[in-house]
């Protein structure tokens, strides 16, 4: 197990009804700017639950952020930040929503230049604003970390950033605000919380045994959980359940002393920004590609999650057979896992993977996928799918 530091200060509320504590929540003299996307907390009962709760406060609203954030709207929320002169956000929605606002916080108050540089450049911000989080949607895990992801119009690139000012101060998890999610987006959050966890798990053994069951339960629990709520959308222990694991899957505790991958979704960030594939449905089709490509090196991990997760005990190559049991279980949510099932062929490969070499990153738990590594990934995320 590798040396780490582990830190955390999100205050979570977690329950039915805790939208209620809002009130309690925010200090009563603070100048709030509430964030939210397309509007469906207007038509789920969000919205006035949260209204209500803020009742007498001087509250400034800025809605319509997109799926993946676009820095061009966030920008439009900064300067809405900066004129109303808010000391403090509250994202209310998904993890898009709360990603976003995220980068309000730090691009409010950072005069060095284009708060761009914060993805960038990874320039460090001074200051933020406080912000608190309504989560609506489980998938990213955003309510309990200090990670963000956005997404630029203009050079279509989709860049995350980490800073400890991004740590929302609380977030309240009602998993009765689920209940009215589309099939397609409560799959894709089972699928996004997924592969958190495996991009933390399936490396290599690290002599982390607490780390890799805790990892463990966390996939044999949406195994079991996913597809049951899109079955019973609104039973609210299986919603509770998936919210819980969604949050837990990216809220540091697992990552502790362990080596990490990421490159399923450096890899599909830019699928997204160049085709506008939701971000599940690129981890469902790109991290099976990545362990084929990747076997010798994570075939130990894969026959453990063969063994432990899917009951495989029995016969040869236990590696290939976890693979194809995960990609079945995602197929079994509606998600595809071929890139060419999306009408996506290989021309634009190249430049993927270029983007990669001229930023200087080399991806992987040993930093050793690099630019040919990348388009060869991407050319088994087109063969046929599986029967």
């Amino acid at each position: 197990m590798d040396n780490f530091e582990f830190y955390n200060p999100v205050k979570i509320v977690f329950g039915k009804g805790t939208i209620a504590q809002l009130s309690s929540l925010v200090p009563a003299n603070r100048k709030l700017l509430l964030t939210y996307g397309g509007g469906s907390i207007k038509q789920n009962g969000v919205y006035d639950q949260v209204k209500q709760a803020l009742a007498g406060r001087t509250v400034f609203e800025f809605g319509g952020i997109e799926a993946n954030p676009r820095y061009e709207t966030l920008m439009k929320a900064t300067q809405l930040a900066r004129e109303k002169q808010v000391d403090m956000l509250l994202a209310v929605g998904g993890g898009s929503v709360l990603d976003g606002t995220k980068f309000i916080a730090l691009a409010a108050g950072y005069q060095k230049g284009d708060p761009w540089d914060i993805l960038a450049q990874h320039a460090a911000p001074e200051h933020a604003l406080p912000l608190g989080c309504v989560m609506t949607l489980p998938a990213t895990g955003s309510e309990a970390n200090m990670f963000s992801v956005v997404s630029r119009e203009s050079t279509h690139e989709k860049l995350a950033f980490a800073h400890p000012l991004a740590f929302p101060q609380f977030s309240i998890i009602d998993p009765e605000t689920t209940y009215t999610l589309p099939e397609r987006q409560a799959a894709n959050g089972v699928v996004d919380a997924f592969a958190h966890v495996m991009e933390q798990y399936m490396t290599f053994p690290a002599h982390a045994p607490l780390q890799d069951r805790q990892a463990e339960a966390l996939l044999a629990t949406l195994i079991e959980a996913g597809p049951q709520i899109l079955q019973q959308p609104r039973n609210y222990n299986l919603r509770a359940t998936v919210c819980w694991c969604a949050a837990q899957a990216l809220n540091g505790v697992i990552a502790c002393g362990v080596p990490q991958d990421w490159t399923t979704h450096m890899i599909g960030h830019e699928i997204t920004a160049l085709y506008g594939l939701d971000h599940a449905q690129t981890l469902a089709v790109i991290m099976p590609a990545v362990w084929r490509h990747q076997l010798p090196g994570k075939a130990e991990k894969l026959a453990q999650y063969a063994r432990r997760i899917w009951t495989i005990s029995e016969g040869e190559d236990l590696a290939s057979r976890a693979i194809d049991k995960t990609e079945a279980f995602f197929r079994s949510l509606g998600l595809k896992t071929r890139l060419s099932e999306y009408g996506i062929g290989a021309d634009r490969f190249e430049e993927i993977a270029g983007r990669f070499e001229r930023r200087g990153l080399r991806l992987g738990e040993h930093q050793a996928i690099g630019k040919k590594e990348v388009v060869e990934i991407l050319n088994l995320c087109l063969q046929s799918p599986p029967k």
